[in-house]
């Protein structure tokens, strides 16, 4: 296994330190886009939020900093060109800072956090921000204005954050939505629901917001080195740009993670997906570990995910606004694979999903819990109910995992208190874990309502069709 480092520093001036142990290369990168701005897309959200009248501390702008060096190697360090295992990482990050104190006190934590979520071993250190860079936030001279927003709120375009965002403001909430854009598959779609919830809220001249941070990096930060597509980091990007914002309201907020409890916990299917193979990007266990990160650092915030015990499609049967749902449901994007049909639509002219992913059959699941079969507006470029899948292909995989784990419980529904704690250790009380173990079985079970009558090919009955 070789052990790679990103080295964070600021303008040419800066004379970033090399790290000292086990690094096979270190690699540098300038987070300023100019003299005293940062690059990136992290200074545009500066300005964005100062055009809100939202002014991050300078804590806050270091965890936006934290996240953008932990995107960086998440995504630009290939697991199967530098892993023994094709997969675990060893990954360093040094990260220019407003305090280094204070954040080295939060040196263990960070590195916990990091491999729980994405399965590799961190190691994180500090350094001072060089001189002339105490403050890349410009407050106004006269006093702040009142931005009037009263939590923060994190803004996918997938169905959950579309019912998080209905029931926010249908409660008469007015938090400020925040989104990361990624693929411009995702961008596009997740910029035009936004537009059509504000629009449903506007009340005279005032109608919710969003802030949006755009950041990718190009192969030149890692010359010879691959890039990697898994992305298990992604949600600490996402929610550092929450914290960061929340941290410029001058109040106690709440930052909202709407999340359906079945892809919170995100069981493994099967056997073979242990650990971070599946995705841990709400787990609880995530959540409580942002949480002390945030109190730790003096981020006056709390990250709350209110559908931790609902299953998709009882989020959708709950929804405050169930008439803007059905208006507006259909134009959600869930895929895991959204670029993947970038040229391909659905009947209503929206972005279509690929229907056999795991999030596309919780989404059809949902629809078909909560509105009945035959009444979800989405564009599937795979139609389960029309096509016998074969489990060889990447169309039937992810059928045949959910099969398996439906007659799983079906034969030993007492397991749910078991498996619930595989993806990763749970701090809940019993009331709360007996919430998790039954917001997992209905999960499972409302995705095998809809796999009923979908059958599948195994490899087995293949080769004996094509002896």
């Amino acid at each position: 296994m070789t052990a790679y480092a990103l080295i964070g520093h600021m303008g040419p001036a800066d004379q970033a330190p090399d790290l000292a142990g086990r690094w096979h290369a270190q690699f540098r990168i300038d987070l300023l886009s100019g003299n005293r701005t940062l690059g990136y897309g992290m200074g545009g959200v500066v300005r964005n939020l100062g055009r809100l009248g939202v002014y991050p501390s300078e804590v806050g702008v270091d965890v936006l900093v934290l996240a953008a060096m932990v995107h960086a190697a998440d995504t630009r360090i290939n697991r199967v060109q530098t892993s023994q295992d094709a997969w675990t990482r060893e990954l360093g990050i040094c990260v220019p800072v407003s305090d280094p104190e204070l954040w080295t006190e939060q040196r263990a934590l960070l590195e916990k956090t990091l491999r729980f979520l994405t399965g590799d071993h961190w190691t994180v250190s500090f350094r001072p921000r060089p001189e002339g860079m105490a403050d890349f936030v410009r407050r106004p001279v006269t006093g702040l204005q009142d931005h009037g927003f009263d939590g923060v709120a994190l803004f996918s375009g997938g169905l959950d954050s579309l019912i998080g965002a209905i029931d926010r403001l249908e409660q008469g909430s007015f938090p400020l939505f925040v989104s990361h854009g990624g693929d411009g598959a995702i961008s596009k779609p997740q910029k035009d629901l936004f537009v059509d919830v504000a629009a449903a809220y506007r009340n005279g001249n005032r109608e919710p917001k969003r802030v949006r941070l755009g950041m990718s990096f190009t192969d030149k930060i890692t010359p010879g080195i691959g890039r990697e597509e898994s992305t298990r980091g992604r949600s600490f990007l996402f929610i550092a740009l929450a914290a960061a914002a929340g941290s410029g309201l001058a109040r106690r907020f709440s930052l909202e993670v709407p999340e359906n409890g079945l892809i919170a916990l995100n069981v493994p299917l099967d056997s073979v997906r242990l650990g971070s193979l599946s995705t841990r990007t709400t787990h609880p266990f995530y959540l409580h570990r942002w949480n002390e990160l945030l109190s730790q650092v003096g981020i006056d915030g709390v990250i709350v995910n209110r559908y931790w015990d609902k299953t998709k499609g009882e989020m959708m049967e709950g929804c405050l606004n169930p008439d803007l749902l059905r208006e507006l449901a259909g134009a959600s994007l869930s895929c895991a694979h959204p670029a993947a049909g970038r040229w391909v639509k659905s009947a209503a002219g929206r972005h279509t999903h690929c229907g056999h992913c795991v999030p596309c059959l919780i989404r059809q699941a949902a629809f078909d819990h909560a509105w009945g079969r035959g009444n979800d507006p989405t564009g599937y470029r795979v139609d389960i109910h029309q096509n016998r899948l074969s489990t060889r292909a990447a169309e039937g995989k992810q059928v045949r995992a959910f099969q398996y784990a439906v007659a799983r419980l079906a034969g030993r529904p007492d397991l749910a208190r078991v498996l619930i704690h595989k993806p990763g250790p749970l701090l809940e009380d019993i009331a709360q874990l007996d919430g998790l173990a039954g917001v997992y079985s209905r999960g499972i079970m409302e995705v095998g309502q809809l796999l009923r009558d979908v059958e599948t090919f195994s490899p087995a009955a293949e080769a004996e069709m094509t002896a």
